[in-house]
């Protein structure tokens, strides 16, 4: 059975960045994603389209088709630490929930200073191309419940009540 739209698929994958560091990896949980919902990154999705149960393959996915550029405008530098209550020490790489007119995101402290730091609201693997080494593990048809719900239900999808 091959991947298209509405096919719950299983995948086992290992995640590297452009200097092969790995940076995820699905462990010993195939990871069950609905195909053609926005589940996955869209370089990944296209990538997965007509492969069958038992393919494995690596692609390249450029950072436009992973998870975009790094956007300067979602970096904020001169934020005062008295903005983060609570908190008593800052340490790079920490991250906090923000609310903007947008809602809530994530944000990570990227530099520090005396009386302020800098926040990215980037992802955190934003303007990076990421290789993902994949093996089709399963691919079968979703449920009507999935395709309404527009995700996979379960370890292989199956849903538990």
């Amino acid at each position: 059975m091959k991947i298209e739209n509405n096919k719950v698929v299983q995948i086992k994958y290992v995640l590297t960045d452009a200097e092969g560091n790995q940076l995820d990896a699905s462990g010993d949980e195939p990871l069950a994603y609905l195909h053609g919902n926005h589940n996955l990154i869209p370089g990944l999705e296209a990538e997965l389209t007509g492969k069958e149960t038992g393919d494995k393959f690596t692609a390249t996915i450029p950072a436009a088709e992973a998870y975009g550029e790094k956007q300067d405008h979602l970096i904020q530098s001169g934020v005062p630490k008295e903005m983060f209550q609570g908190v008593e020490e800052f340490e790079i790489g920490m991250r906090f929930e923000a609310q903007s007119e947008q809602g809530f995101h994530s944000v990570m402290i990227t530099e520090i200073l005396d009386e302020t730091v800098t926040v990215d609201g980037n992802h955190e693997m934003a303007g990076m191309d990421l290789t993902f080494a994949i093996e089709v593990v399963d691919v079968r048809d979703a449920t009507e419940e999935e395709i309404s719900h527009g995700h996979a239900h379960g370890v292989g999808g199956h849903h538990h009540d």
